[in-house]
C-alpha cells in the first residue's frame, strides 16, 4: 500500500464529482496513491501510519451517503487512523455545507487518531466565489486558484513532520474564573501530569477584549508587521508575544450556547493580523471543553474550523478532552476523571515532547 491514500466517498451522481475529479487529477499528479471509496474498504484496510487525503463530493444538497457510512466507521473504530496525517478537500455545487462537512469529518478522524496539518481544508463551494481573493493575488481565474490551493495542500500533507521539542512551551488560554470554572478545574487535572514542560496561562478576563473590527487587508497587514492590532490591549501586549513564543496552544473553553465564550471568540478573530506576517505553522492545538449538558463536539468543531482550517495550527490526534458538569466542582465527581485527565496529558506529551 502506498504512503498516500485518497479517501473519496463514492457518489452515484457523476455530475457531483466532475469538478473534484479534475482537481484531484491535477493536485495528485506527482504522487502514487491508493484509493478508498467505501466505508467497507476503510474498515477492512490497514491505513494506520499513512497520509490521508479526504476528498468529499457533496453535490447540491450537501449529502453524500457513503461519507456518512465512513463517519460511522471512524466513530466505531477509535484507533483505526492511529499515526495518520490528514488533510481535507470538500466540493459542492452550493455555497453551503462544504465547511460543516469538513469540520465534522476532521473531528471524527482526529478522535480516531489522525493528525491534521495546519490550514487543512481546501473547499470548492458553488461557483468558487471563495477563491476571488486568491485568484486576484495569483492573477488567475478562480478554478486555477482552486487547483493551486489543492496542490499546496497535498504538498503540505506529503512533507508534513509533526514537531516535537525537548522542552515544549505550552500556552493555555481561558476566560473563566479559577474559583468556579469546571473547565479550569479539568485543565488543572491535566496540567499536573504535564511534567518536563513549560506551561504559561493567560486569562482573557485580565483585560477588556474587543472583537475584530474587520480592518481592510492593508491596514491589518500594517499592524501585523508591528505584531500589533488596531485595538491593542491585552491581546497585543500579552497574548501575541505568548503565542509567538509557545509551541503548543491549549484552549480551555466552556460550552456557552454550543459555542466558545465571547472573549475566546474575540481572541481567535484578533489573531488574524498576527497570522498575516507569522507562519505559526509548527504550533499545535489542544482543547479542554466542558459542557453543562451536551454539545462539546460543536465547540471542538468551532475550534477546528477557526484555528486549524482557517488558521495554521496543527491538529494533533485526539486534540480535545471533553467533560460534562454544571454545578461548581461537579467535574471532580465524574467517574475516573483523574485517570482520563492523565491519559489526555500522556497523549499530549507523546505528540509534543521528544
Amino acid at each position: 500500500m502506498d504512503e498516500l491514500i485518497l479517501i473519496k466517498p463514492f457518489s452515484p451522481k457523476s455530475d457531483s464529482t466532475e469538478r473534484l475529479d479534475f482537481i484531484l487529477e491535477r493536485c495528485l499528479k506527482k504522487y502514487d496513491y491508493d484509493v478508498i471509496t467505501t466505508a467497507e474498504q476503510l474498515g477492512k484496510g490497514n491505513v494506520a501510519g499513512k497520509r490521508l487525503l479526504f476528498a468529499v463530493p457533496i453535490g447540491e444538497v450537501g449529502i453524500n451517503l457513503e461519507y456518512y457510512r465512513i463517519i460511522e466507521t471512524l466513530r466505531g473504530k477509535n484507533d483505526c487512523l492511529s499515526e495518520c496525517f490528514g488533510a481535507v478537500i470538500t466540493d459542492g455545487k452550493s455555497e453551503l455545507y462544504t465547511k460543516s462537512v469538513a469540520r465534522e469529518l476532521a473531528l471524527c478522524a482526529n478522535m480516531a487518531g489522525c493528525t491534521f496539518v495546519g490550514k487543512s481544508l481546501v473547499e470548492g463551494a458553488g461557483a468558487l466565489k471563495n477563491y476571488n481573493v486568491i485568484a486576484k493575488n495569483l492573477s488567475s481565474d478562480n478554478t486555477t486558484a482552486y487547483v493551486v490551493s489543492a496542490e499546496m495542500l497535498v504538498d503540505a500533507l506529503m512533507n508534513f513532520k509533526q514537531p516535537v521539542k525537548n522542552c515544549p512551551r505550552v500556552l493555555m488560554i481561558h476566560a473563566g474564573s479559577r474559583e468556579k470554572s469546571n473547565t479550569i478545574m479539568l485543565w488543572d487535572m491535566v496540567r499536573k501530569h504535564l511534567r518536563g514542560i513549560s506551561v504559561n496561562e493567560i486569562s482573557l478576563q485580565d483585560g477588556e477584549i474587543k472583537d475584530c473590527i474587520g480592518c481592510p487587508y492593508v491596514t491589518c497587514l500594517h499592524y501585523g508587521e508591528q505584531e500589533s492590532c488596531f485595538y491593542g490591549g491585552i491581546i497585543t501586549e500579552k497574548v501575541y508575544p505568548a503565542i509567538l513564543s509557545c509551541d503548543v496552544l491549549v484552549i480551555a473553553s466552556p460550552n456557552y450556547n454550543d459555542a466558545v465564550p465571547a472573549y475566546i471568540s474575540a481572541f481567535i478573530n484578533r489573531l488574524t493580523s498576527l497570522v498575516r506576517v507569522n507562519q505559526l505553522s509548527e504550533k499545535q492545538l489542544f482543547a479542554v471543553v466542558v459542557s453543562g449538558y451536551s454539545g462539546g463536539d460543536l465547540v471542538a468543531m468551532q475550534l477546528i474550523g477557526a484555528l486549524n482550517m482557517n488558521k495554521p495550527f496543527i491538529l494533533p490526534a485526539r486534540f480535545a478532552f471533553f467533560g460534562t458538569a454544571n454545578e461548581t466542582g461537579e467535574i471532580k465527581q465524574t467517574p475516573d476523571i483523574d485517570k482520563m485527565a492523565e491519559e489526555f496529558a500522556q497523549n499530549m506529551l507523546k505528540q509534543i515532547k521528544k
